[in-house]
């Protein structure tokens, strides 16, 4: 992909020209070439050759009434998408979605026209998730699917789609059967991130777990929860994606013909299992901040057992000091020659009952 022209502001902050064009008639005009990433007009499965803008290409395509066009986007604005909009017929609901981001993963149908958002996750390597800050990180990818022509929209840096099209291209007579393909194909590259990214996790809480029960363990109540914040990121990914992939296996859209929804079943399986797992993490990781919680409170009663023992023994010493401070004329044994050795081997020989007690009782 082209490289994005920016400018620095007074603050020397870096700003997409797009996004302030509108504010600051004085940012030049940003061509819709240089959100495209790639557009291709496929025939019979192959892709033709020649560099294409999507209105020539869908033009050809419906010139020959066969075919499709794939035009993909990176983080497009408003303006730059209008005229793909225009040319293809999309919705200015799902345009404004695709644009702004930050949707909740969905599947809409519009009229002949099909819109999908997906929510994509990356694992983040880490050398320990017990000092990790962060441990998934999210994109999203948007597609618009019609009869003859599929635009994707991605929003993130690491949703590639580069290698979905050169596979996809290298089967021809697969992707001869129309867009539909296209997404059936987004969809499962997509979920099979997320079982790796659940893979990564469950190795992580597994690491977490072993931590949590080692002897000494310094893992806090902290730490899982921002795991517990990580997994929930991944489950709002994964669940409300659920339902709406059930459907297209059921025959949701007509865009999606019956050959092709067969593969959405293998999609939604795959969905299911990983949704199921990362179910079970959240249950995983509530129960071991209650397991760090408990040890937590373990640790306090033996810190204050310890406090109490220690406590008795300084009472004696204390007890016997302050009465004797007390300087009553008639105190017993004050002139008695051994009296100062007697008290002191007294409290000797008390404080070593109550020492060898409380070791007896593991309270020291």
């Amino acid at each position: 992909m082209p490289s994005l022209p920016a400018l620095r502001n007074a603050g020397s902050r870096v700003i997409r020209p797009g996004r302030l064009r509108a504010q600051d008639p004085r940012v030049p005009h940003v061509p819709l070439a240089a959100f495209v990433v790639d557009c291709a007009v496929y025939v019979d499965g192959r892709r033709l050759e020649g560099r294409w803008n999507h209105r020539d290409a869908i033009a050809e395509v419906r010139r020959r009434e066969e075919g499709f066009v794939w035009i993909g986007l990176h983080e497009p604005d408003a303006e730059q998408i209008q005229d793909i909009a225009e040319v293809f017929g999309l919705h200015p609901l799902a345009v404004e979605d695709a644009v702004h981001a930050h949707q909740r993963p969905k599947i809409e149908r519009y009229d002949d026209m099909l819109f999908s958002v997906f929510k994509t996750m990356r694992y983040i390597a880490h050398a320990s998730p017990t000092t990790a800050n962060e441990i998934v990180e999210s994109g999203e990818l948007m597609v618009f699917l019609g009869r003859d022509f599929v635009v994707t929209v991605r929003h993130g840096q690491h949703s590639g789609l580069r290698r979905v099209r050169h596979q996809l291209e290298a089967d021809p007579e697969h992707l001869a059967q129309g867009p539909a393909v296209v997404l059936h194909a987004v969809a499962d590259h997509i979920v099979d991130a997320y079982l790796a990214v659940s893979e990564g996790v469950e190795g992580d809480i597994d690491t977490m777990e072993t931590e949590v029960f080692a002897p000494y363990s310094e893992v806090g109540a902290e730490q899982i929860y921002l795991m517990k914040r990580e997994v929930l990121e991944l489950r709002r990914a994964i669940t409300p994606l659920v339902a709406p992939m059930r459907r297209l296996t059921e025959g949701y859209s007509p865009l999606v013909p019956a050959e092709v929804r067969s593969y959405f079943r293998d999609v939604d399986d795959h969905l299911a299992t990983v949704a199921e797992r990362v179910g079970s993490f959240d249950e995983l990781l509530t129960t071991l901040v209650d397991a760090v919680l408990a040890k937590i409170t373990l640790r306090q009663n033996n810190d204050m057992r310890k406090i109490t023992a220690y406590a008795a023994l300084l009472a004696v010493p204390t007890m016997l000091a302050g009465i004797y401070g007390m300087n009553f004329e008639y105190m017993p044994e004050l002139q008695w020659r051994y009296g100062y050795p007697a008290v002191i081997l007294g409290i000797l020989l008390i404080c070593g009952v109550l020492w060898r007690t409380f070791r007896r009782n593991r309270w020291l």
